[in-house]
């Protein structure tokens, strides 16, 4: 089938682009590029770009995080709702979209709180970029970051989805959770969507891991089996968006790809790429941008994947996208650890 207008096709591009990828790829793996490919730690976490404006305001009533009195008993809460449900009600739960989200109660005063983690300007803008006029580079408002705040809405987590209690820490040993996210919010700065694998088997080859609000309790869960805390045996599933692909190439970075003395040819592909992904689309715009993205990802299986700050070209494999909610069990208890 021939290529659409537009449409990416790596035969049309000149040989110097192809070996220059092949060279790339091979930078990569001789530097010793294990997979999957590290997510990328930061030293602190940057002032957002004005440009950069959020749909529904991030972490309206947020509040730090108190300290417990170190032998208060805190009662740990799983919660889980479909994705935009103060929007949609339960339209994206019949496909198993879910939010995740930790909540706490401390059962000496009565206060409940909420922790979660999710993109400051909406899901779209941390997957696909925006293209400017007047960049050169396609721009990305992406950050995710924790929020906590007093309260828990029962009826947002009960009516569609899960309150359910799967620990029980001392106030010591929430404190001592408290630090490890400050933390973890500081040098965690970014979100990704994407999980990236060879195959849906078992043992597949995972070439990039997912970074996003599952990811958060998940992490949390484990540091909190690490301070000693041991979680019920019930079972916990989570939505997981996979990307299939052979194995990725690196391409560089904004300024080796899009700078001065960057790749022309490389550059336009990537910003042909992304175009139909843009927001705010008319109807029209919309169903024919579909079909750009069904010829880019399904029939000429490309995909261009912004990782780490840094480009990556997919070759996409059947069954080349997958929504799962699957099993992910309650981390065991380090035994290290006795007091809680």
């Amino acid at each position: 089938m021939a290529a659409a207008a537009g449409a990416l096709d790596t035969r049309r591009w000149p040989l110097a682009v192809l070996l220059w990828l092949a060279g790339a790829q091979g930078w990569y793996l001789a530097s010793g590029g294990p997979w999957p490919v590290p997510y990328k730690r930061f030293s602190f976490r940057p002032e957002p770009d004005p440009y950069c404006q959020a749909k529904y305001t991030f972490c309206p009533t947020g509040s730090t995080i108190p300290v417990m009195k170190n032998d208060d008993v805190i009662e740990v809460f799983r919660l889980q709702t479909p994705v935009w449900e103060f929007k949609y009600g339960d339209l994206l739960g019949h496909f198993k979209i879910m939010h995740d989200a930790i909540g706490f109660r401390n059962t000496l005063t009565g206060k409940n709180y909420t922790m979660e983690w999710y993109e400051l300007f909406q899901l779209g803008n941390c997957t696909f970029p925006h293209l400017r006029p007047e960049m050169d580079a396609p721009f990305w408002c992406n950050q995710g970051a924790a929020c906590f705040f007093e309260g828990i809405d029962d009826i947002h987590w009960k009516e569609n989805g899960t309150l359910v209690l799967v620990a029980t820490i001392s106030g010591n040993t929430f404190n001592k959770m408290a630090k490890w996210v400050k933390q973890d919010n500081e040098t965690g700065i970014y979100y990704e969507t994407w999980t990236v694998q060879a195959s849906p088997g078992k043992g597949a080859e995972t070439w990039f891991e997912s970074f996003d609000c599952s990811k958060f309790v998940l992490r949390t869960y484990e540091k909190l089996a690490e301070l000693g805390a041991e979680f019920k045996k019930i079972e916990t599933n989570y939505t997981r968006i996979f990307l299939y692909s052979g194995e990725p190439t690196y391409l560089g970075n904004e300024t080796s790809i899009f700078g001065p003395t960057g790749n022309k040819t490389l550059a336009l592909a990537i910003k042909r790429f992304y175009y139909p992904f843009k927001p705010q689309l008319s109807t029209k715009e919309f169903l024919l941008s579909l079909l750009q993205i069904f010829d880019s990802v399904i029939i000429h299986r490309q995909f261009y994947l912004f990782y780490n700050f840094e480009y990556w070209f997919l070759p996409m494999k059947f069954p080349f996208v997958k929504i799962t909610y699957e099993e992910i069990p309650l981390p065991n208890r380090h035994r290290t650890f006795t007091g809680l």
